[in-house]
């Protein structure tokens, strides 16, 4: 039973409602600070104003709609999409390109612990917009925010657990109000100063960069304008890329006329320091100023809820590519791709705390934003240029292409370089953290995989045939299953075999040998049957896709249940009087775990890695859950095993 995602590709007006609340919301909210980081303290002048402006349309151009909007999204792996699923298309040709994976991987991850913090503290912060001066009878212009974004936080995260579903209707319907009302209070302030039209000649980018001071410096600020692309491609597996290009048309629309409407109004203020006000507030008439708070709000939970379900889809994919231990996944509710992962929810919402109690403000955090997505960025393009030379495109045009985007993309790394004292350290340290964990991830698993020895289960028959008709031992179970790493059809590892045989004789009917391999296709659900010994020793494949929830146990009973059906086992001679002939027996797993034995002698990097692996797997939670069995039918064994063992030692006897 297979899973097709074509259906998400269907242009329709759901589709579109849909793309808007769950893709646009971290670039969305993004008019919240991104004009006020440009223009910071200093003195406002028309080149600073236009020039940054221009700046923020042809990023905008050039990163959102042609990189990501109409290249990248190519790049689906089966409907697909983000730096891992792109891997997953190039891992077998390009190997090598695991090291920019875990950089980009990781950098994401780590630059998501911004968005929330960021997002909710620029619309709270509106409220000090609410005082006498304003008109209002409410003064909360020195109000203290920390506590009351920290709190939004924290209901945003507690949420998480029981899943989306129910609110999950209404974002789409609010980010359609939200971008509607940027492009209306834009549209407000241009057409009583449309001057600022002449933001769209490239040339005041140029003017931007050579005479406005710190202009270099200032690239940082206009990045912020495209930070969410990289999630926008990462999303793609949930609306589909045809509904995520129209509905970019109208999102890409709204962002312009507020950003310029914001210039427009910014005009008016030539000459004079911005001091604390925030341009995106100041547009609003004040009449509105509560309500446009209040959606401000909500556009910022919702792009925080996005960013937060992309980072569980992120890990998710990463563990499947043995980049993350087998952290434990949920599944919430029914929505498609809608999971959990408890340990990445708790270390995001501490995270998120942390830089909130850190800055405090959202104009302190302009400066630890944007870094590390840099980064994740320039990996993919490498990705996508590797991408686009196995699709046989012209090496010429790719070098092109590539050579605009390292260009552009390296000069926002250089202008962001500058922040990392006053932030930008933070999401780099962060990251540098969880590359950490996926090196120790890798390079342990490859090391554990090294130590797998294997045997042919053919030399075994007549052993685990004689066990199963042993009626002076106990019956272990009807059906005995382990699962195996071993990758030929007919070789199980040698623990596995001494776990029957010798550490405690298992006597069983059936003897299951199981192996799960995870295709580079997000919903492949297959299986294939090696049937070693008739009636007595079965060797199952499962080839399931990364985005495939492990129900092995379901799916083993499904298999059993058909070869029954289908003649291929017979389960009447094992049946007792008082037993249902549809029953199809007792199940046992064993799960055997591989100890490090002190016989070993790795080198002192390996060393470290696989001790640092095997402690990782202590927070990843019981193997049983991730693989999806009842754990009331799971024992665990551990066995001893010698990676690399030390120089032969020589006993002398003596009389």
């Amino acid at each position: 039973m297979g899973h097709s995602s074509n259906h998400l590709n269907k242009l329709s007006a759901a589709g579109l409602l849909i793309t808007l609340g769950i893709i646009f919301g971290d670039i969305g909210t993004s008019p919240l600070y991104v004009m006020g980081a440009v223009i910071g303290k200093k003195t406002i002048s028309e080149t600073m104003i236009v020039g940054g402006l221009s700046a923020v349309f042809w990023t905008l151009t050039l990163q959102t709609t042609i990189k990501y909007v109409i290249l990248t999204l190519r790049a689906d792996n089966k409907g697909e999409g983000g730096i891992f699923s792109l891997f997953s298309l190039l891992r077998r040709r390009f190997p090598y390109l695991v090291v920019g994976t875990m950089i980009g991987g990781a950098m994401l991850l780590a630059d998501g612990i911004i968005t929330p913090p960021i997002s909710v503290s620029s619309a709270i912060e509106g409220l000090r917009y609410i005082n006498p001066a304003n008109g209002y009878h409410y003064d909360f212009s020195d109000i203290h925010t920390v506590p009351i974004v920290i709190g939004i936080i924290c209901i945003i995260f507690l949420f998480q657990r029981t899943g989306t579903n129910a609110v999950g209707k209404f974002f789409g319907p609010v980010m359609l109000v939200w971008f509607s009302m940027l492009a209306v209070l834009g549209i407000g302030q241009i057409i009583h100063n449309p001057i600022i039209f002449k933001a769209f000649n490239p040339y005041y980018v140029y003017l931007f960069l050579t005479e406005s001071p710190h202009a270099f410096t200032l690239l940082g600020a206009v990045f912020l304008c495209t930070t969410g692309a990289e999630a926008l491609y990462s999303d793609l597996g949930h609306c589909g890329k045809q509904n995520i290009r129209v509905s970019w048309i109208f999102v890409k629309f709204s962002l312009i006329a507020n950003y310029f409407g914001q210039g427009a109004w910014l005009l008016g203020k030539v000459g004079q320091p911005l001091g604390d006000a925030r341009p995106f507030y100041a547009i609003m008439p004040d009449w509105f100023l509560p309500i446009g708070i209040a959606i401000a709000t909500l556009a910022a939970i919702i792009a925080s809820q996005a960013l937060i379900s992309g980072s569980f889809t992120l890990v998710s994919e990463a563990i499947r590519l043995h980049f993350f231990p087998k952290f434990t996944v949920k599944y919430p509710s029914n929505v498609k791709g809608q999971i959990y992962i408890p340990v990445v929810n708790n270390a995001l919402l501490a995270g998120c705390i942390a830089v909130v109690l850190i800055f405090e403000e959202s104009a302190k955090m302009e400066a630890a934003y944007g870094l590390a997505i840099t980064l994740t960025m320039l990996m993919t393009s490498i990705l996508l240029s590797y991408y686009l030379k196995m699709q046989r495109w012209n090496p010429i045009i790719v070098l092109l292409i590539m050579a605009v985007f390292f260009t552009v993309e390296g000069a926002f790394l250089f202008a962001n370089l500058s922040k990392f004292a006053e932030g930008g350290f933070v999401t780099l340290l962060i990251g540098s953290l969880i590359i950490l964990i996926m090196y120790i991830s890798h390079k342990g698993g490859k090391i554990k995989q090294s130590m797998v020895v294997t045997e042919k289960l053919t030399n075994y028959t007549g052993k685990l045939k004689a066990l199963s008709q042993d009626t002076t031992l106990p019956k272990f179970a009807t059906h005995l299953i382990y699962l195996s790493k071993a990758h030929k059809d007919d070789e199980v590892e040698s623990p596995l075999l001494y776990s029957i045989l010798y550490k405690r004789p298992k006597r069983a009917d059936f003897y299951w040998f199981v192996n799960i391999e995870i295709t580079d296709e997000p919903y492949t659900m297959e299986y294939k049957v090696n049937v070693i010994e008739k009636n007595d020793i079965v060797r199952v494949r499962f080839r399931l896709g990364f985005r495939v929830q492990q129900k092995i146990s379901i799916y083993l009973r499904m298999v059993i249940q058909e070869m029954v059906d289908n003649g291929e086992i017979d389960l009447d001679p094992y049946y007792h009087a008082f037993i249902d002939k549809n029953h199809l027996g007792d199940f046992r797993f064993v799960l055997v775990d591989e100890e490090l034995s002190q016989e070993n002698e790795l080198s002192f990097i390996d060393d470290i890695v696989i001790r640092a692996y095997d402690n990782l797997k202590v927070i990843a939670g019981k193997p049983e859950k991730w693989f999806g069995l009842d754990g009331s039918v799971v024992t665990h064994e551990m066995v001893p095993v010698i990676i690399k063992p030390r120089n032969k030692m020589v006993l002398k006897r003596i009389k």
